[in-house]
Order: structure tokens, then sequence, then C-alpha cells
């Protein structure tokens, strides 16, 4: 049985409150990079060590070009962790009120009466016009 009008209304104003709580958020993803130096005397380049990092880093496309942003404390990854997870709820909540959006537009019922605009809009005569 599909879902009441009121109800579907109830369900938008509902993902609306819970997307107006997500506060601070941003696209990307964050991934951890390990790697070499340049310098061959360095600790990275002997056997069986592992290398530097883990660094983490955001990436996100900006204008069609991938963009990094690295982080200098593990308190700022910590923040844009959140804030990443922030922008993954903000997706899976529009796509939930676009889903509900259809389902109203589906539920709700056409106007029995025409705007201004239908009532000005000429209808073409019914009669042919003369060939010459």
């Amino acid at each position: 049985m599909p879902d009441s009008l009121a109800t579907l209304e109830q369900q938008r104003s509902s993902i609306l409150a819970q997307i107006l709580e997500l506060g601070d958020f941003r696209s990307g993803s964050i991934t951890a990079i390990g790697g070499r130096c340049g310098k061959p005397n360095c600790r990275c380049h002997q056997p069986n060590q592992p290398g530097h990092g883990p660094n983490f880093r955001l990436t996100r496309k900006v204008s069609g070009k991938s963009v990094s942003e690295t982080f200098s404390s593990a308190v700022e990854l910590r923040k844009a962790q959140r804030e990443v997870e922030a922008f993954h709820r903000f997706r899976l909540l529009s796509h939930e009120l676009l889903e509900v959006n259809e389902k109203i537009c589906r539920a709700r019922p056409a106007a029995d009466t025409p705007s201004p605009e239908e009532k000005k809009r000429r209808r073409p005569s019914a009669r042919r016009s003369r060939a010459k």
C-alpha cells in the first residue's frame, strides 16, 4: 500500500532536519600514502624497512582536477575524517530526499483549475484556412 501524502511529507521534513544537523562537511576521500624519500642514506632505503609514512591525504575534485591536501597533525586528520563522513551521510540523505520527493510528486493530485497563463493561451482555430 502506498504511503499517504501526509506521511511522505513528514518523511521529507525528517530528512531535511537531519541534513540541517550535519554541520561541516566536505567531499573527497582520505588515503594513507607511504614511500621512500630521495636520500640514499636514509633508513627507508635499508632492507626490510617499511619506508616513510603513512602520510594521510584528502583527495577531491575541484573544477575537474584532482587536488590533494596533506595534514600536519593528527587533530587536522580527525577533523577532516569527520567532515568526509558527514559528506557521505549528506549524499545518502540527499538520495533519500530525492526518492521521497518523487513519491510526493506522484501522490499529489493535479490542480483542477487552470493557471492564469493557461487561461490566456490561444487555441488554434478549428476552421481551415482558405488555400490561395
